[in-house]
């Protein structure tokens, strides 16, 4: 058993940062600063009077290089890896405490970091073990590279194109986590390896934050299996180089939309290895090792080799609480045991010498069916003794040909009798002994031969069918009868089939029509009412209820445009006198009749005017389509009256667009004013019914318009329509 090695660096001061502001420092055993330091000591974030101290295997300061660290924590773990033991280095820290350089270093030969200065030391020994076994083990290595980005595993071996959504799966293997799918490639040589590690770092995700202007935005693994050939015995060891991402404080990287989710997937998955660790020190039954990719790719004290952990720190003030965060971590993970235990060598197969016997004693036994060949034997015996309490067959069949005696096999005298049942013939007897046919029946040539008359025959099939024709008439009897069907049954029957065939569409548009009549009823609108039910009539043309209606309908609008009439005459001869005067003003203004008149003619205009409003064609989709659209909210426009209004009273001359719609109006052609905006069929007829001051053919006594006062009184218009109607001409 041993715990893991845990290892302390603490990188140099950047720019940006003051000396003054430096907090973490490393020290001896005992404060002495000639030994090698092993102590982190930093003071506490609420006193700095008070001072922490973390004790771990080794503790770099910032003037450490990276080829002392190389040298004395990872190039006596390349002892063990050819030994047969896994190893596995991780880095571990904040984001911006040089993880990453640790790892991978620069490109410099000073500045190379673990893991190349690992490949180059681990192909060095390949060599001499080749060169000192004469070529009697063989070494090779094989790499792959995959990084966990977002808690999904993407191969970087690959290109980034090939990637899938979901990444690769990992799976359990004998205790060990594997990734399926994933690239392994053959490196040769310390060149092939470095160009296949530069292309797969291209591939790894990385992104700039406020800390860090090439932060790494996922974890990083980089595997190579050591395989040792010595004849037929072959030993495979495992060494993994891991370079985690740094938690992050969202509130100082000021981390984007994208960055964010980066984020809380890096402190998730290191959150859990926290709770791993801890679980871990205080030996819980359970340890939450799947909750995250990566803790289960790393297993800290599960696997069974060496493990080295690189604590990374950074010296700042700012990063003080992060600091003390992370050596609380380290501090609980060194004392993590684990079984160092060495991979056993696997013997390579080999195909089975079979045995070699001499002498007359020894005599290779052949191979038989021994249990189908007693079974067969067992069972003619028991069938020959069976056939003889059998009766006698009713027929036989015959041939048409003889038999002829001489076709039978010759059988030798001496294979008549056999040794025993469980040998076999060897292959000279095989070779003259033929296997005799089919054995016949005892009881074909020796028992008497029975045969039928034609008459008998006849008289079995006979009665064999007045037994099925009785069988079936008692069956026909008492099926229960069935009732006849009524004409009214048939025809509802018969509607129902051409319903459900899709033939009753003529009937269905008849209800539609009559649905909508009685809708246009309830509203009061008559007149589309009856324009309704004409049109259901055509569809139930024998209907008496139907006719009722439309006769009803037609009575009322009747009676109601004589009425109209008889009380519109004065109305128009007052109308009449106004309209020809400029303005549309009463002469005598004192005429209180009058103007109580006109105030009565004006309030049953607006009825008129919103009864018209309600039944003109805008309500309707077309003249061919009777869907009814909802009617709009109606509110009057206090700018349009205002403006017809201050035209009127300025006594300016009249706009171009102004004359135009005066001129349709005066026109008193409905085919023009129906195409005037917000006026419809209806309502064009009603304006040239009220300029004629009659029905529409009879302009016996004819009124002009002159102003868009004028056209606002006229029945069935509003100062709205006027608006709409001058809106919607385009002025010249």
């Amino acid at each position: 058993m041993g715990g893991i090695r845990v290892v302390a660096r603490i990188r140099p001061q950047q720019s940006s940062e003051l000396e003054k502001d430096s907090i973490v420092s490393a020290t001896g055993p005992d404060g002495d600063a000639n030994s090698q330091p092993t102590v982190v000591r930093i003071p506490s974030f609420k006193n700095e009077n008070e001072v922490f101290s973390f004790q771990f295997s080794s503790v770099y300061d910032q003037a450490s290089t990276q080829q002392a660290i190389f040298d004395n924590e990872i190039t006596p773990t390349i002892r063990h890896l050819f030994n047969g033991f896994d190893v596995t280095i991780f880095a571990y820290g904040v984001t911006g405490t040089g993880k990453t350089h640790t790892m991978r270093g620069g490109k410099s030969l000073a500045e190379r970091g673990i893991i190349p200065r690992l490949l180059s030391s681990t192909y060095r020994r390949c060599r001499k073990i080749e060169k000192d076994s004469a070529g009697a083990t063989t070494v090779g290595i094989t790499l792959s590279y995959y990084e966990i980005y977002n808690d999904k595993v993407f191969d970087l071996l690959e290109a980034p194109e090939k990637r899938t959504m979901s990444g690769l799966h990992l799976r359990d293997n004998g205790g060990k986590t594997v990734v399926v799918g994933l690239t392994e490639r053959p490196c040769e040589s310390l060149k092939e390896f470095e160009k296949l590690y530069d292309e797969a770092n291209v591939n790894r995700s990385t992104s700039a934050t406020k800390l860090n202007a090439h932060s790494s935005r996922s974890h990083a693994i980089l595997c190579f299996k050591v395989t040792m050939t010595t004849g037929d015995e072959v030993r495979v060891s495992t060494a993994s180089a891991i370079d985690l991402a740094g938690s992050e404080d969202n509130r100082r990287t000021d981390n984007g939309k994208e960055r964010l989710v980066e984020s809380a997937s890096i402190n998730k998955s290191l959150f859990v290895l926290a709770k791993c660790v801890e679980a871990i020190s205080q030996n819980q039954a359970r340890i939450p090792y799947r909750e995250s990719k990566m803790t289960r790719i790393l297993s800290l004290g599960q696997n069974n080799g060496l493990t080295v952990m690189i604590l990374n720190l950074a010296p700042s003030r700012s990063y003080h609480l992060d600091t003390i965060s992370s050596l609380n971590f380290a501090n609980r993970t060194k004392k993590i045991e684990i079984r160092e235990l060495e991979n056993e060598p696997i013997t390579k197969g080999c195909s089975r010498a079979l045995p070699t016997f001499t002498g007359t004693s020894m005599h290779r036994q052949p191979l038989r069916p021994l249990a189908s060949t007693i079974h067969n034997t067992a069972m003619g015996s028991k069938a020959s003794s069976k056939q003889e309490d059998k009766p006698a067959k009713m027929f036989s069949v015959y041939s048409d040909r003889p038999r002829n005696s001489s076709m039978a096999p010759h059988v030798p005298k001496d294979m008549t009798r056999r040794s025993s049942p469980l040998k076999r013939p060897s292959e000279a007897e095989s070779a003259v002994f033929n296997w005799p046919a089919k054995r016949r029946s005892p009881d074909r040539g020796n028992g008497p031969s029975r045969t039928m008359s034609k008459e008998a025959i006849e008289d079995m099939i006979e009665k064999k069918v007045t037994d099925i024709l009785a069988t079936r008439a008692m069956d026909h009897a008492s099926a229960a009868p069935v009732p006849e069907i009524s004409e009214d049954v048939q025809r509802r029957l018969e509607l129902l089939e051409k319903k459900i065939d899709g033939h009753d569409d003529e009937r269905e548009q008849g209800l539609i029509f009559l649905l909508m009549a009685k809708q246009h009823a309830v509203r009061g609108e008559n007149k589309s009412a009856l324009r309704m039910f004409l049109l259901a009539r055509d569809y139930f043309p024998d209907n008496a209820k139907l006719a009722s209606k439309i006769e009803k309908l037609q009575g009322k609008l009747q009676g109601k445009h004589h009425t109209k009439q008889e009380s519109a005459e004065p109305d128009n001869i007052i109308n009449k006198e106004e309209l020809a005067r400029p303005g549309g003003k009463l002469v005598n203004s004192n005429d209180k009749n009058i103007r109580a008149r006109h105030h009565d003619r004006s309030a049953n205009d607006d009825e008129y005017r919103a009864g018209l409003e309600g039944n003109s064609e805008d309500g309707y989709e077309s003249a061919d389509s009777f869907r009814y659209r909802p009617k709009k909210a109606k509110g009057r426009k206090k700018a349009a009256a205002s403006r017809i209004c201050t035209e009127e009273g300025t006594g300016s001359p009249d706009s171009p667009r102004t004359k135009q719609l005066l001129s349709i109006i005066n026109s008193r052609d409905v085919g023009q004013i129906r195409l005037l905006q917000g006026v419809g069929a209806k309502r064009a007829e009603a304006m040239v019914e009220a300029l004629c001051g009659g029905e529409e053919g009879d302009c016996s006594c004819q009124v002009v318009v002159s102003s868009l006062a004028q056209l606002g009184h006229l029945r069935g218009v509003g100062v709205k329509t006027v608006e709409k109607m001058r809106s919607g001409l385009v002025g010249s």
